[in-house]
């Protein structure tokens, strides 16, 4: 057997063995002894199967795992040679070339290996920021807000005319082509105008109404309405206002805080004022790191730390770039590529500065995770999944089952992670203003 090995790079490195037909047929001979111990063929005591019965029955099977027993022999020597160990390689090793003759097997392994990174002075990366401070105004703003939304309607006593952020409270009948339709009438239905809730342009046309005015209104169902029936379709309402209701005004107080902090022995204005303010540079912070820093500072890593990346990995995600944009092609389009090899190539290259880019980010952060000490156990995704699921109205468990038949708890895991690197090592930046 003859073994050439080539580290081709970091992460890189290409097995060439020339292996001659004898050292497969010695394996064959080897696996074939092996089996006249164990083998059940009929006309013979189990463990006295000469090794021609075993040849004749089992014949090509005998052939395939003689050579891949020689391919994991080539291997092995191979990565021995390189000085690679096999905790060091990433994904299954590629065979790029079998040719196989009379006399030999030609055979090339191409194998990958995760990168070695030398990170340096990481922290020095990350820039100085100053934390959002939230004003007085938008703590005064989130807490009449707040009050607002637990404030009962009232009715209006003084007959005027209505204006957004007024509660209608009001009878219609609606009918296309004079046909009354389904689900199209209802009594004293309480309807805040200017929230949208209605058909556009129902409300723009019930804003100056007065108690007791009655009107029809008239409007075009959206050409995506769910109801088919509806959609595109022009309408009519008969609308009568029963009462005009606002939110009852609400002293922001220490009485308030009370009610808004429920369970706290200590509530008090003062209190809310303070809860009010962190959470709102909570969440400006939350935006800031998601919208500016975070994607800065992965692409300032990504920039300035240069190693070598598996080929294959670029290739798989090359690969799924194009899937991507192929479920948005033609049926046409599909087929000139697979008939037009060069222009696939072309296309392909059009993903690989990208694809590059997310393949080293995977491998910093991964990286960075190691040195930080960060994990993200399955146990934690799940309870991520649970979360939002409950948050939208789905079955938890079922949406937990298909994120996991669908192979994505790796993704989120691998998602969940990254965010807790970089939100550590902003972190680690924040000077108050």
């Amino acid at each position: 057997m003859e073994i050439k090995s080539n580290k081709i790079d970091g992460a890189n490195a290409e097995i060439e063995a020339t292996i001659l037909k004898e050292e497969v047929n010695a394996k064959v001979e080897k696996i074939a002894k092996e089996l006249t111990k164990t083998a059940k063929i009929d006309g013979f005591r189990k463990g006295k199967v000469p090794v021609s019965a075993v040849k004749k029955q089992y014949g090509e099977r005998l052939v395939q795992d003689a050579e891949a027993e020689v391919l994991r022999d080539v291997l092995s020597k191979g990565l021995a040679e390189l000085n690679i160990s096999n905790d060091s390689l990433i994904g299954e090793p590629n065979i790029s070339k079998f040719d196989k003759s009379d006399e030999k097997i030609e055979v090339t392994v191409k194998i990958a290996m995760r990168p070695k990174i030398d990170l340096g002075d990481y922290a020095s990366m990350v820039k100085d920021f100053e934390k959002p401070v939230a004003s007085d105004e938008a703590v005064q703003a989130r807490i009449k807000n707040l009050a607002e939304a637990q404030a009962p309607l009232v009715d209006v006593v003084k007959n005027r005319k209505m204006v957004a952020g007024d509660t209608a409270v009001l009878d219609f009948e609606g009918s296309v082509d004079g046909v009354l339709f389904e689900g199209g009438a209802a009594k004293d239905f309480a309807l805040k105008l200017g929230s949208g809730q209605f058909i556009p342009g129902f409300e723009d046309q019930v804003i100056g109404m007065k108690r007791d005015d009655e009107a029809v209104v008239k409007v075009t169902f959206p050409a995506e309405y769910g109801g088919k029936e509806l959609a595109g379709k022009d309408a009519e309402f008969k609308v009568k206002i029963n009462k005009i209701q606002v939110k009852e005004e609400v002293e922001i107080n220490d009485e308030l805080a009370k009610k808004m902090l429920p369970g706290e022995d200590d509530a008090s204005l003062e209190k809310l004022i303070e809860l009010v303010k962190t959470q709102i540079e909570n969440e400006e912070l939350s935006k800031l790191y998601n919208d500016d820093l975070k994607p800065a500072l992965l692409e300032t890593l990504v920039e300035s730390l240069t190693f070598d990346l598996p080929e294959f990995v670029v290739e798989q995600e090359i690969d799924m770039a194009l899937n991507k944009t192929a479920g948005t092609m033609s049926e046409e389009e599909i087929q000139e590529l697979r008939e037009n090899a060069d222009k696939l190539t072309a296309l392909r290259d059009t993903f690989r500065e990208d694809a590059t880019k997310s393949v080293r980010a995977t491998f910093i952060i991964d990286s960075l995770a190691q040195a930080e000490n960060v994990k993200v156990q399955e146990q934690e995704v799940m309870q991520t999944i649970y979360y939002e699921a409950m948050q939208m109205g789905q079955d938890p468990q079922k949406a937990y089952e298909q994120y996991k038949a669908s192979g994505y708890i790796p993704a989120i895991q691998m998602s969940m992670v990254e965010d807790r690197v970089l939100t550590g090592l902003l972190n680690a930046k924040i000077k108050k203003a």
